[in-house]
This record gives C-alpha cells, sequence and structure tokens, in this order.
C-alpha cells in the first residue's frame, strides 16, 4: 500500500467499499475527498480513511447515512468515540450470541437425555432467532429478555390469552361494521396499546420494530399474520378517530 493520498479504485480495493458507494458519500456530502486532480480525480487522504472508517462503524450500528452526517457534525463524536460505540455493540451481539448458544446447548441436553426434542421446538427456535435478528437490534433484543425476565413465565401465558381474546373482540366489531370512533372500539384500541406497552415497556423503537415484523412477516410462529394485519388497520382508525375527536 503506497502512501497518500489514494485515488477512488485504490481506496476501494484496500477497504472494500465500492467505488459507487464512495462516489454516492461524496454526492450526498458524507464524504466528500480532502484533494482533487485537475482533470477532476478524487484524491483521498488519511484524514478521509479516518472519517470513511467512521461511517461504515455507524452504518453497521444500524444508523442512516442522514443520522450518520448529522453525528460526525457533532465535534463530541470523534474517531475515539465512534470506536467505542462499536466495540460496545459489539460486546452486546457476543452476549445475544452467548444466549443463543445457551438455549441451544440446553435442547441439545435434552436431546440427549429423551433422544430425541420435538421439531416445532426446532422449528420455532430457528424463526424466532431469524426474525430477531431482522427486525431488533440487538440493544432491543437485550430489553425484550429483561423484560420477559420482570415481567415472568405466568404473565407472559395469560398476555397470550389476553390478546387472542382481544383479536377476537376487535374482529367481532370489525365483522359487524362497528365504526372505529365508537367509544367500544375506543376501549380496544387502548386495551391494544396497553398490552403493546407492556410487552415493549413503553420503547418506541421496538414497537416500530415489532410493528413492521408482523407487517411483513407472512407468518410469525406459525400463526398467519395477514387477518392480524386487518385487526391492526381497523386499531389504526381508530387511534385516528381518537386523535381528532
Amino acid at each position: 500500500m503506497r502512501p497518500a493520498p489514494w485515488k477512488v479504485g485504490e481506496l476501494a480495493r484496500w477497504t472494500g467499499v465500492s467505488v459507487r458507494t464512495l462516489h454516492y458519500y461524496d454526492e450526498i456530502g458524507l464524504l466528500r475527498p480532502a484533494q482533487t486532480t485537475e482533470a477532476g480525480y478524487r484524491l483521498y487522504t488519511e484524514g478521509d480513511v479516518i472519517r470513511l472508517q467512521q461511517v461504515r462503524s455507524l452504518r453497521n450500528l444500524g444508523f442512516s447515512l442522514a443520522e450518520i452526517k448529522n453525528l460526525l457534525a457533532r465535534p463530541e463524536v470523534s474517531p475515539g468515540e465512534v470506536l467505542r460505540m462499536q466495540i460496545a455493540h459489539l460486546k452486546e451481539q457476543i452476549a445475544l450470541q452467548q444466549r443463543l448458544c445457551e438455549r441451544l446447548e440446553a435442547l441439545a441436553g435434552r436431546w440427549g437425555e429423551a433422544g430425541s426434542i420435538s421439531t416445532g421446538e426446532l422449528l420455532q427456535l430457528i424463526e424466532v432467532t431469524n426474525m430477531m435478528d431482522k427486525y431488533y437490534t440487538p440493544e432491543q433484543s437485550e430489553e425484550l429478555r429483561q423484560r420477559r425476565e420482570q415481567i415472568g413465565d405466568e404473565r407472559i401465558k395469560q398476555s397470550e390469552t389476553d390478546w387472542q381474546e382481544l383479536m377476537d373482540q376487535v374482529r367481532a366489531e370489525m365483522e359487524k361494521g362497528t365504526d372505529p370512533a365508537s367509544e367500544t372500539v375506543q376501549a380496544l384500541a387502548r386495551r391494544w396499546d396497553g398490552l403493546i406497552q407492556e410487552f415493549t415497556g413503553g420503547n418506541p423503537g421496538i414497537a416500530q420494530s415489532l410493528g413492521r415484523m408482523w407487517k411483513e412477516e407472512p407468518a410469525i410462529v406459525g400463526m398467519a399474520t395477514g387477518p392480524v394485519r386487518e385487526l391492526m388497520a381497523y386499531i389504526d382508525k381508530a387511534r385516528a378517530a381518537g386523535r381528532a375527536s
């Protein structure tokens, strides 16, 4: 690797970040090369590489490009601070992987004792693991784990029953054509939001991730999400009517 400055193709080759991505970062003002030649070629310096590392680290943490641009404009967000953020994120991922490993070890132990475990347990483990990785950040997954411990298994089982009863009641009103603005549906919407609040602990990010999962997945733990989405749309109308009143 020769000394700086480097052309865009060289930087792309050494970092694994595509030329197209580097050009885009330049276009949006996220990473503008410190130098350009008379012919207009981009030339990147060591300072540019430091900023690129910050951009990629923050992107890995889940920040949007607009959020990264705003963050890097703050004097307190130094390269060292970004590194510390990434280290903390990696430690959280390691901890989550450790807990998943413990769950797998428990299943393996039961397999050793009984000679088998149910296919349903394995399928649900695979499904839930994939969905947690896809929709929740490591921080949100950890917060949900702590919420589960706080609430306890007994309340969790009761909440599953509460959800089923509530969805049955919402569907009944929807099929009757009850106005979402009616007090009956407004009360159901408040109960719906209360159960979400209990699950998420009031974290709006977790609530958003939860909603996105139900809107995008065709099924969750064997339950088709299409009918649930219809109920969610009906509850959304009730919320809107409540805000307008």
